[in-house]
C-alpha cells in the first residue's frame, strides 16, 4: 500500500491543496455573518489571536500525525499506537465526520451552485428588490431543485477526487485558489465602493471590546477551527500526502495566513455591501443568500451590466470556496476505502456520491417536506450542523492533540517538526509548538465546549 501512495509534488501543492481543504464556507458563508454577530473588529482581532495560539499547533499537529504514519485518518493514529482500542475509536470518528459534514455541507454547495446559474442568467438584475430576498425561501423549500444541485455539486465533487491527487486534488487547486483570491479581492475592491460602505470598513477596523464576552470568544475559536477543517480528519490524510523533506510548520503556517487573510477579504467583500444597502449586519446564515442578491438587485437597475458580472464573479467564488472543501471531506473516505479494502479511487468516489448524496438529500428535504421533523427547534440540516460543528469536531480534536503530546513519543514528535533536526528554526520553536500542542490547545477546547453547552 505504501509503494502505491500518491504525494503532493511541491511546498506550493502542499499548501494549495491543505488551503483549498481550509478555505470554504466556512469563510465565506460563515465568517461575515458570524463577524456581524460578534462585534465585527473585536471579533476578528479574537479570531486571529485564537488561530495562532491554538488552531495552528492544532494544525500541525494533525499534519505530524498524518505525515508519521503515512495512513488515511482512519488508520494513522492505531498504526503509531497500536493494540490500544481509544485510537481505533479515533481512526472511525476521523471517517465518520467528513463523510456526515459532507453529506450536508454539499447541500450548501448546491445552494451556491443554483445561485451561480441564477447570476449568470441575469436573474437578481431582473428582479425587484423586494421579490429577490424571497428567491432563496422558495428555493430552499422546494422538493426538487435544490436536491438536483446538492446531488450535482457532488458529483462534480466526486469526479475531482476521482482524478487522484496529483492530477485531481492538486491541479484543481492549483488552479482554484489564486482564481479564488482574485475574484474575492475584486468583490472587496467593489464593495469598499458602494456608497455608504464606509460605516462597514469602520465595523471591521475599529474594535469595540464591549461586544467581547465569553461566547464571543468560543465563537471566534470555534470559527478558527471550523475554517482551518480541524477535527475532520482531511488534514491528516492530507498531511498523509506530504513527503518527508518538506517543512509541515511553514506549510501549516502558510496554510493558516492564507485562510485567514481569504475570511478578511471575504469580511470586506461583504460587509462594506451589506452596510451599503442598510442591511443588519447579524442577519445571520442568510447574509449571503438573501442580503447580497438584494444588493445585487438594487444595483442593477442603474448598471445592469456592472451588476451581473459582479454577482457572477461573487457566487462563483462561493461555488469554488465550497468545492475545494467538499473535495477534501470526500478524499478522506476515498482514502480510507483504498487502505483498508483496497477500492479503487473511483469506485470509492461513486460508493461516497451515494451515501453522502443520500443523506444530503435528507438533509436538503428538510427544509421542505421534512420541515416538519425537528429536535428541539432543530431541523435534520441543523442537527447535523450543531452536532459536527459542536461535538464531533471538538472530540476528534482533543484526541488529536492528547494524542500527539501524550501518547506519541516526544522525539518523534521533535523528529517531524525539525525534519529530523535538519531545520535550525523548527529546531528554535519547536518548545514553544510543544507545549501548545500539550497544553494550550487542549484547554482551550475544552473551553470552547463548556461554553457552548453553557451558552
Amino acid at each position: 500500500m505504501a509503494a502505491k501512495r500518491e504525494y503532493f509534488g511541491s511546498r506550493a501543492a502542499v499548501i494549495m491543496s491543505m488551503a483549498g481543504s481550509a478555505i470554504g464556507l466556512g469563510n465565506i458563508w460563515r465568517f461575515p455573518y458570524i463577524v456581524g454577530e460578534h462585534g465585527g473588529a473585536a471579533f476578528i482581532l479574537i479570531y486571529i489571536l485564537a488561530t495562532v495560539l491554538v488552531s495552528l499547533p492544532v494544525f500541525i499537529a494533525e499534519v505530524t500525525i498524518g505525515r508519521r504514519s503515512r495512513l488515511s485518518a482512519y488508520g494513522a493514529m492505531s498504526a503509531l499506537r497500536p493494540g490500544k482500542k481509544t485510537w481505533r475509536f479515533a481512526g472511525i470518528l476521523a471517517i465518520f465526520i467528513p463523510l456526515l459534514i459532507c453529506s450536508y455541507y454539499s447541500v450548501i454547495g448546491g445552494w451556491s451552485l443554483d445561485f451561480f446559474l441564477r447570476s449568470c442568467t441575469g436573474e437578481f438584475v431582473r428582479s425587484e428588490p423586494d421579490e429577490v430576498t424571497s428567491i432563496f425561501g422558495s428555493f430552499i423549500s422546494s422538493s426538487r431543485a435544490p436536491v438536483v444541485m446538492h446531488l450535482l455539486f457532488l458529483g462534480i465533487s466526486c469526479f475531482i477526487v476521482g482524478h487522484g491527487v496529483k492530477s485531481g486534488i492538486e491541479k484543481f487547486s492549483k488552479i482554484s485558489i489564486p482564481v479564488l483570491f482574485l475574484l474575492i479581492l475584486g468583490m472587496a475592491v467593489y464593495s469598499i465602493s458602494l456608497p455608504g460602505a464606509g460605516a462597514g470598513v469602520s465595523y471591521l477596523l475599529k474594535p469595540d471590546f464591549s461586544q467581547i464576552d465569553a461566547k464571543s470568544c468560543a465563537y471566534a475559536l470555534g470559527q478558527s477551527f471550523y475554517s482551518l477543517s480541524l477535527g475532520m480528519g482531511a488534514i491528516i490524510t492530507y498531511g498523509s500526502y506530504i513527503n518527508s523533506k518538506e517543512d509541515i510548520v511553514g506549510s501549516s503556517a502558510g496554510t493558516s495566513l492564507a485562510d485567514m487573510t481569504f475570511a478578511l477579504l471575504a469580511g470586506f467583500a461583504i460587509m462594506p455591501a451589506v452596510f451599503a444597502a442598510g442591511i443588519e449586519p447579524g442577519a445571520g446564515p442568510g447574509l449571503i443568500f438573501q442580503s447580497i442578491p438584494y444588493i445585487f438587485s438594487s444595483i442593477g437597475t442603474e448598471l445592469p451590466i456592472l451588476s451581473t458580472v459582479i454577482s457572477i464573479m461573487f457566487f462563483c467564488s462561493i461555488v469554488v470556496a465550497a468545492m475545494t472543501s467538499c473535495i477534501s471531506l470526500v478524499e478522506v473516505g476515498v482514502s480510507f476505502l483504498f487502505e483498508k479494502f483496497n477500492i479503487s479511487r473511483k469506485a470509492g468516489c461513486l460508493l461516497l456520491f451515494l451515501l453522502c448524496g443520500g443523506l444530503g438529500v435528507i438533509c436538503s428535504l428538510s427544509f421542505g417536506p421534512l420541515s416538519g421533523y425537528t429536535v428541539a427547534g432543530k431541523n435534520i440540516f441543523d442537527i447535523f450542523d450543531w452536532f459536527c460543528s459542536n461535538v464531533l469536531l471538538l472530540a476528534l480534536a482533543l484526541l488529536v492533540v492528547i494524542f500527539v503530546g501524550f501518547v506519541m513519543k516526544k522525539e518523534d514528535v521533535r523528529e517531524e517538526i525539525t525534519n529530523g533536526g535538519l531545520n535550525t528554526r523548527n529546531k528554535k520553536i519547536f518548545p514553544f509548538v510543544y507545549f501548545s500542542i500539550k497544553w494550550i490547545a487542549p484547554l482551550a477546547i475544552v473551553a470552547i465546549f463548556i461554553t457552548n453547552i453553557i451558552f
